[in-house]
């Protein structure tokens, strides 16, 4: 104890100094805040570490979760126990997977994920959190369908972390803005730091991560489609952040963008007047958090509105 207690000294003291800079280990704690007059809300931090990118191609090998509890004002209550769970794959573990997380063919022999905790952990929750959504929830959704019924959002995308004065959107970063480093890679340690740096103040505007993923989490979103736009317009449309469907498994073959509603009538103009050069019929998409970031975004719209700019 007393070893610990000069450590911190020791610590103290290099962080007063201009010449050093400290990272303390993250210890995961289970009460964040009190309150006892709002509602409270059920959450849940999610990641997998999987045997590649592909969710078509590629399986789970671990999941972790971390149940916790929040208000709606964006704050932050408290944290469950982990869940963390192996699983082994039909085919083998790739070394670039092992080298990333340290998870091999040993770790996960004879594991399968519990479905029916899984399912309990999920039912009572009323928002997922992931820090690469996109990634993180197909991969769930293969899982266990009980993921596509609920609200996602993701921490990665939907915080300002660099407007905030951050390194970038990594974890790992993030955690040494903040003074923190952790075993990175692993599902249920990605999961605890992830609660941690949300629950934390931002250095510009003092909120915190979680309020503003909050605030983004369930505004809606408009998907517009620019389909058949000339070939030769690739590259502006890319340079604007468009992404391409190429069509499969039902979906729409076009270049494709989200914006929020203010939004869509100035990029119909742009469209109109940069890409097709005349005042072509365009497919837009409302997008929300129950769906956002699942492989349903990517498919025919179920709800569409064509809108003449």
């Amino acid at each position: 104890m007393d070893q610990i207690i000069d450590l911190n000294r020791c610590a103290t003291v290099l962080d007063h100094s201009d010449h050093f800079r400290v990272l303390r280990r993250l210890e995961p704690r289970t009460v964040f805040d009190f309150d006892e007059s709002e509602t409270v809300r059920r959450g849940l931090i999610l990641d997998v570490e999987t045997t590649g990118l592909d969710h078509n191609l590629h399986q789970v090998i671990e999941l972790g979760m971390v149940p916790f509890t929040y208000t709606d004002d964006g704050r932050i209550l408290s944290a469950d126990a982990p869940f963390c769970s192996f699983q082994e794959p039909f085919g083998p573990i790739p070394s670039e997977i092992t080298r990333l997380t340290g998870i091999d063919m040993t770790m996960v022999s004879g594991c399968m994920i519990d479905r029916d905790a899984v399912k309990r952990l999920v039912e009572p929750v009323d928002l997922v959190i992931a820090h690469h959504a996109n990634f993180d929830r197909k991969f769930a959704e293969d899982l266990l369908p009980i993921f596509a019924q609920k609200p996602w959002a993701c921490s990665l995308d939907q915080v300002p972390w660099r407007e905030e004065g951050m390194s970038g959107g990594k974890l790992s970063y993030l955690a040494t803005d903040l003074g923190l480093f952790f075993e990175a890679h692993r599902a249920a340690d990605d999961c605890q730091a992830t609660l941690e740096i949300l629950s934390r103040p931002l250095p510009r505007s003092g909120q915190t991560g979680f309020s503003h993923l909050l605030r983004q989490a369930f505004e809606p979103t408009w998907r517009v489609w620019a389909e058949c736009a000339p070939f030769q317009r690739k590259d502006l449309l890319k340079s604007r952040t468009y992404r391409w469907s190429d069509g499969s498994n039902g979906r729409p073959r076009a270049w494709y963008r989200d914006f929020r509603e203010e939004e869509v009538g100035l990029e119909f103009e742009f469209l109109r007047r940069e890409v097709y050069g005349f005042p072509a019929d365009i497919q837009v998409t409302q997008i929300t958090a129950l769906d956002r970031f699942s492989v349903r975004t990517l498919a025919c719209p179920r709800s569409v509105a064509h809108v003449r700019s």
